[in-house]
């Protein structure tokens, strides 16, 4: 019998497969739809893209605007956002695979996300060093300008973007590592993006010395992994890690990535 992969396999349910899809198709590109946009990228006429989008307006997964009459996400989205977070939601899905790295490689492990002009830390793994501070790491806040945790995410932005988020504002030193020059702050935000990971010694955490490499889903980069230990351990195993980390990011984008709807009308009949 030929094995099934998701590649292969057809959705048992083709209209929960049309409304799953449906909804995965709203993303930073695409915000809001409209009935005859809708049955044109799934290959739908008119009456059952109608039909498919008043049925989850009706249960609250996305409001219409009565005088352009297209969709937006709703607030039953925001129920369910919710309740995944209140679950451990993000953390829990991303603690295994740290977990992992930082057993395989002995130094703590983290998964931070964007906060304005911070990274926030969504969950921590110690490795064999122990850990980082004597209270937990989830909810710190990484500042842009200091640490490769933050740069690792902000050198993937488009330059305008980072450039309305970071400058001409105050930027902290935390310590005489500590960056605050625009110029070799986009130096190092070039490196970035040419080596694929950032690294840094006692720029936000005197003591402390990180690798860290953007999370990628597609093309946006959502978030960073780092890997981090005291500077007199970090500073020696630097160059094997490096490795790792970009293994472990690479695996966590592909966990965050959904199943994209596929828009080239094969979702089966109208």
């Amino acid at each position: 019998m030929t094995e099934r992969t998701p590649e292969t396999e057809t959705p048992p349910l083709q209209t929960a497969d049309r409304v799953l899809s449906l909804l995965l198709s709203f993303d930073r590109e695409h915000s809001e739809w409209g009935v005859t946009e809708v049955a044109a990228e799934f290959g739908l006429d008119k009456s059952v893209a109608q039909r498919l989008l008043a049925a989850l307006a009706y249960r609250g997964f996305l409001v219409s605007d009565k005088r352009s009459r297209r969709y937006r996400l709703g607030p039953a989205v925001w129920h369910l956002a919710r309740v995944w977070e209140r679950d451990g939601g993000l953390a829990s899905l991303v603690r295994p695979p740290l977990r992992a790295v930082a057993e395989s490689v002995g130094v703590g492990a983290l998964f931070a996300v964007p906060d304005g002009v911070h990274m926030r830390c969504v969950t921590a793994v110690d490795g064999a060093t122990g850990p980082l501070r004597i209270y937990g790491l989830a909810g710190e806040l990484y500042p842009a300008h200091a640490g490769a945790t933050s740069r690792a995410y902000f050198g993937m932005l488009p330059p305008g973007d980072r450039a309305a988020l970071l400058y001409g504002r105050p930027m902290a030193r935390f310590s005489d590592r500590t960056l605050t020059d625009p110029v070799r702050l986009e130096e190092l935000f070039a490196e970035v993006r040419r080596k694929g990971y950032a690294y840094s010694e006692g720029e936000y955490d005197p003591e402390t010395a990180a690798l860290a490499a953007p999370v990628m889903v597609g093309r946006r980069a959502v978030g960073t992994l780092s890997l981090a230990a005291p500077l007199d351990v970090f500073r020696a195993r630097e160059p094997e890690l490096v490795a790792p980390l970009l293994q472990c990011a690479a695996d966590l984008g592909r966990l965050l990535t959904p199943v994209r709807p596929r828009r080239d009308g094969a979702s089966g009949a109208r």
